[in-house]
């Protein structure tokens, strides 16, 4: 009996995090859902209980900054070629870090 118990123990709601993965994977729609991804993500950023939940809204929420603050250093540089540089990493490294990060949510890893 203490295996069910235990094994009841180890169900955690992910739900959240694959919501806000899904909303970041649809970022080349205006920035919208990165945008209300990263709201969502503020909003619980106090929630206490759950560390996987906890250790991949926190990769979100960099994520989400990061990629916001390369965004507006590329549109504030001059020259057009580095901006589109800035650009392409910047996307490219975000769709790596949704990828890495809904995968290990995935196989219940911490990030």
């Amino acid at each position: 009996m203490t295996t069910t118990t235990t094994y009841a123990a180890k169900i955690e709601d992910r739900s959240l995090g694959h919501l806000l993965y899904a909303l970041m994977s649809g970022f080349p729609l205006l920035l919208l859902p990165v945008l209300l991804s990263l709201f969502i993500n503020l909003s619980q950023r106090h929630t206490q209980g759950n560390a996987l939940l906890a250790s991949h809204l926190r990769w979100q929420r960099h994520s989400n900054v990061i990629l916001l603050g390369l965004l507006v250093l590329g549109y504030c540089l001059p020259i057009t070629w580095l901006s589109l540089s800035i650009y392409l990493f910047g996307i490219i490294w975000f769709c790596h870090r949704i990828i890495k990060g809904w995968l290990s949510l995935l196989d219940g890893l911490e990030i």
